[in-house]
């Protein structure tokens, strides 16, 4: 079983495409978003339209839930400059679907009679705003993982990857960020989605049996940061992009 996951695309239109069709040719059993569709580029509602015809399971990340119910969405509403624009800009048929997203979406395999709980989150198991970072204390990991039982947790929101394995009493979990597609902020502008590989061998037993790739897809990053100097968005967003901070 081969799952893709990828998150934090925020609006950037070049870079899911970019992704998507990396992921494509190479054809996982199943795809997965953790959030965070819109916000700081200008083409959120083009980015929920695709995930939404592709029929992607997606999960509600922090700035998806930004946005807010309309009446009437008209160009009376949207700002004329500021972060704000990008929630503005969403349109109703968007917000409706953003708005209905599950926070969690758990995952549970039985392989060679031993569970296997996987978990997919925005930020952390007990909050889509909380940061898991990579140098968090490894009993503070455990135990997040322990309450919210995830043998591999995977997530999104800092825009940072990384994987890490914890022990727990003979066992490990893997924790797993996913980096981001639209915004990354590793020093590596390419979009990042990773590739979880679990089969008929794997156990918690072994940490090798859990193979985690991470992958980097280069798209048009000038098109991207240019429509963000184009529209009324602040372009310090435009420099993040280029230099992925």
């Amino acid at each position: 079983m081969t799952i893709a996951l990828f998150s934090d695309i925020h609006a950037n239109m070049p870079a899911l495409e970019a992704a998507l069709a990396d992921i494509d040719k190479r054809e996982p059993n199943v795809i997965y978003c953790l959030g965070d569709l819109v916000g700081y580029n200008i083409w959120p509602n083009g980015v929920v339209g695709t995930i939404q015809k592709r029929g992607i399971a997606t999960i509600a990340g922090n700035h998806d839930l930004k946005v807010k119910p309309k009446d009437n969405n008209t160009d009376a509403d949207i700002p004329t400059s500021g972060k704000d624009y990008a929630y503005e800009i969403v349109s109703n048929k968007a917000r409706e679907y953003l708005l209905s997203l599950p926070a969690h979406i758990r995952l549970e395999y039985q392989l060679k009679g031993e569970k296997m709980n996987v978990l997919l989150v925005h930020g952390s198991p007990r909050s889509v705003n909380e940061y898991l970072l990579e140098d968090m204390e490894e009993p503070v990991l455990r135990a997040i993982m322990q309450e919210a039982n995830a043998d591999i947790l995977c997530f999104g929101h800092s825009h940072k990857p990384y994987h890490r394995i914890i022990t727990d009493n003979g066992r490990f979990r893997h924790a797993i960020n996913i980096g981001s597609v639209g915004k990354p902020k590793d020093g590596d502008p390419r979009s990042c989605y990773v590739l979880l590989h679990i089969d008929k061998d794997s156990s918690m037993q072994s940490k090798a049996s859990i193979r985690v790739d991470f992958i980097r897809v280069p798209y048009d990053i000038e098109m991207a940061a240019k429509a963000i100097e184009t529209s009324p968005l602040p372009n310090e967003l435009a420099e993040m992009l280029r230099k992925a901070y």
